[in-house]
């Protein structure tokens, strides 16, 4: 099998190191939440959401986890989740994204998305490039929030980049 473009690989490091930063959290310290902020289970429920609707339901048509969907979607009231919960409907979730992103190329990326059969200006690799975006800032969210818990011994920067997901220039369209 060939290697998945280069965005697709940052995509999945950047989702190892979310996973990485709420890795061992407690269940009761997951579902706090301090002050405005989303608790860091909700946190895990939202990038549940957005894979689904960005990689899932958009593109291909699908939404295995409506419930996900309305309860984590932007501007959906704050809750606390069962840790546990929503980081198996994460897993399956990207699991179930993986096939498509895997099968993404230049070209593809350059695709706009098409709603209501007319393109729309978001093309998938802005879809993809969001995706990766929102994950640095949530594991930045949590890890802050973990310090405020008093959680110790946390990720301090960004892991094995070198060996998990060195620069790769694309392929030739």
């Amino acid at each position: 099998m060939a290697e998945p473009h280069p965005l697709v690989a940052q995509l999945r490091f950047a989702r190892s190191e979310f996973a990485r930063g709420i890795h061992a959290v407690p269940e009761d310290h997951a579902r706090i939440r301090l002050g405005p902020m989303n608790c860091l289970s909700w946190n895990v429920g939202h990038l549940a959401a957005h894979e689904q609707r960005q990689f899932l339901s958009l593109p291909q048509g699908v939404t295995p986890f409506p419930d996900i969907d309305r309860e984590f979607s932007y501007g959906a009231p704050g809750s606390t989740p069962e840790l546990s919960r929503v980081l198996d409907a994460w897993h399956k979730i990207t699991t179930a994204a993986d096939p498509w992103l895997d099968a993404l190329t230049t070209r593809t990326l350059q695709d706009h998305l098409v709603r209501d059969g007319r393109p729309t200006r978001r093309t998938y690799g802005n879809m993809l490039q969001r995706a990766i975006y929102h994950y640095w800032f949530h594991t930045g969210e949590n890890l802050a929030i973990r310090q405020q818990l008093g959680h110790t011994e946390l990720p301090e920067f960004v892991g094995d980049l070198d060996d998990e997901a060195p620069y790769r220039p694309e392929a030739p369209a």
